[in-house]
């Protein structure tokens, strides 16, 4: 696309919005509100006869949302709706989502509130459609500006492109090679990105600042941001070189006490580590029949082991929904909200501060998701940025590169839209290497499914080069390794024993790889040994085999640590293309495909 190369203006920055200097140096409602007991009463008078004196207690607005992932128009299918419980116990399904709609939402939650904040949980960016990806996240950075977005943790999906990128997004700056955009440049972003646990490997030191202090008369409240500690395993290697990833819960509780240190009782965790939720629904007491016991999963642990300082967590990264109070180590129940994915969601908190100790009153906090609904009018300022960037993307996300008879799903422990472009890699990689023998296509990577319906003026039935873009956003490459038998074996193992033992991480196989995945055994034990077969023939131990896999994949990603001990590499040209050439070569608009069968993998249950 064309991009000029003008330098991008100056203009007045918020001093708090700086890099430190290590990044620059490094190469790379209806909803079901779950309230503490109360006991303090918020703008309780305890001044001078006559009220001269401000009350002791000062609710503020602590407004919240995560992983949006440059999801800027509404998401489409089952990624843009919610589950509501209704009070019978029957759910319905809500369309949601948009970043036209949550500006409105987000404008109107905070009217009436003059002490209110706008957090964020990580993976604003990264993943993104092709309104957004295609521009390197920029157009979701001047949303999050117009959002008025205070503050956000890092997610994973963050460090995709790398900390020099990250830094290009907090500073601004015409991107290194594909110039800039527009004749105004990109500013950066107006909010700071925290990342207190992502450190640079030879200094030691944060990448970012590590926290944030809101302060609006005499109320402070301190910010703490932290991504998973387990980022490496899921971002490419480029994107985390010359980083280090420390523990979330020694990072939060050192950065409380400096808090502390600078009078900052009031604390909040902004956190791109999540849990799973006891039910679908957004609205469900998480706290039914006790604190915490609707909820699973990291989060859990972190939560119950930092520091009792910090007075509730902004959470992320599972892409679900909860409110709900954990035990801190004290004992005491503390506030752990998310707010799904995409923009469906946002979370309204009321934090009580008391200005006799500059604390939170926790037994007053209280806290509900609410739905982005899209009944409500859209924000203009976000239709007018929508349209300035899809005019920019239209003459490549509008191009057909294929067409199909139904919707193509990516759910499922064997998804359609996975074994699809499992396929697609294994056609292409015939094209390198006429010996290639199979490919593995990581879940975490189909990031969506294709609709029939049509979602612009394409048609029913068309696939368009943006809807392509939704599916696989990552510009990885398609890599051929040799394994030997053996070693596929224990790749298929490596799906549900070591570090995906609690949550199974199941390779989407291209069509000829067969096995059984018994789900009443545990561990390694799961992937039947004996029931594997290339082609219908038994694997061979002994023998070599010609495999297809991303990058990500290639380099060990998502706890592949076999995968990336391969041999005879040979890389090619990036996934996306690999599933275009695929689409074009094998539908047409008399003769589309239809979704694959999912029968490659028999699970026992």
């Amino acid at each position: 696309m064309p991009a000029t190369s003008q330098p991008y203006p100056p203009r007045r920055r918020r001093t708090y919005h700086r890099l430190l200097a290590a990044a620059a140096g490094l190469a790379t409602a209806g909803a079901l509100a779950a309230a503490l007991p109360g006991t303090a009463a918020a703008g309780e008078s305890h001044g001078q006869p006559g009220g001269h004196w401000p009350s002791r207690y000062q609710d503020v607005q602590l407004l919240s949302f995560n992983d949006l992932h440059g999801n800027l128009e509404p998401p489409s299918g089952s990624s843009g709706r919610v589950t509501e419980l209704q009070a019978d116990g029957t759910t319905k399904t809500i369309d949601a989502g948009g970043v036209e709609y949550l500006a409105t939402h987000l404008r109107e939650a905070r009217t009436g509130h003059r002490y209110s904040i706008t957090a964020a949980g990580g993976d604003m960016v990264g993943a993104s459609p092709l309104i957004s990806g295609l521009f390197h996240d920029e157009p979701t950075i001047e949303a999050l500006n117009k959002l008025d977005l205070d503050v956000t943790s890092v997610g994973n999906h963050e460090f995709d492109e790398g900390a020099v990128e990250l830094a290009r997004l907090q500073n601004g700056g015409c991107h290194p090679t594909a110039g800039c955009y527009t004749d105004e440049g990109f500013e950066g972003a107006d909010f700071p990105y925290l990342a207190a646990n992502v450190q640079n490997e030879k200094t030691g030191k944060p990448i970012l600042k590590p926290y944030w202090v809101w302060r609006k008369d005499d109320v402070k409240i301190g910010f703490i941001g932290v991504t998973l500690e387990g980022t490496p395993g899921i971002v490419s290697a480029d994107g985390v070189k010359g980083l280090a990833f420390k523990d979330e819960v020694e990072t939060i509780n050192k950065y409380a006490k400096v808090l502390q240190a600078q009078g900052v009782q009031s604390i909040v965790a902004l956190i791109h580590e999540g849990g799973f939720p006891a039910s679908s629904s957004y609205n469900y007491n998480c706290d039914a029949p006790g604190a915490g016991d609707g909820i699973s999963g990291p989060i859990v642990d972190i939560a119950k082991n930092i520091t009792p300082a910090v007075d509730a967590l902004v959470t992320g990264h599972t892409h679900t929904a909860y409110v709900c109070t954990i035990p801190d180590p004290a004992g005491k129940p503390r506030m752990v909200t998310s707010a799904a994915s995409f923009g469906r969601l946002y979370t309204d908190t009321t934090l009580t501060y008391d200005r006799w100790t500059g604390d939170i009153s926790r037994t007053a906090v209280k806290s509900a998701n609410h739905v982005v609904t899209r009944t409500v009018p859209k924000a203009a300022d976000m239709t007018d940025l929508i349209t300035k960037w899809n005019t920019l993307a239209a003459p490549i996300g509008n191009r057909p590169i294929g067409y199909i008879s139904a919707d193509i799903p990516n759910t499922g422990t064997e998804s359609p839209m996975g074994d699809l472009i499992a396929d697609a890699q294994l056609a292409y990689g015939r094209t390198l290497d006429p010996s290639t023998d199979l490919a593995l296509m990581n879940p975490g990577g189909v990031r969506a499914g294709l609709t029939y319906a049509a979602k612009g003026s394409e048609g029913d039935g068309v696939v368009t080069y943006a809807e392509g873009f939704t599916v696989q956003p990552f510009a990885n490459t398609v890599n051929l390794q040799d394994f030997t038998g053996a070693q596929l074996i224990q790749v298929l193992k490596e799906q549900v024993s070591g570090g995906n033992t609690a949550a199974p991480k199941i390779l989407q196989s291209s069509s000829g790889l067969t096995y059984t995945l018994d789900l009443t055994k545990t561990g390694a034990d799961r992937v039947v040994t004996d029931s594997i077969k290339i082609d219908g023939v038994p694997i061979d131990p002994a023998a070599t085999y010609r495999v297809a896999t991303n990058s990500f994949l290639a380099g060990g990603g998502d706890g592949f640590t076999t995968l990336g001990q391969g041999t005879n590499d040979l890389v090619g040209t990036d996934d996306l293309t690999a599933l275009e050439q695929y689409l074009t070569a094998n539908s047409s608009p008399t003769a589309p495909i239809a979704p694959p069968v999912t029968n490659r993998i028999t699970v026992v249950q």
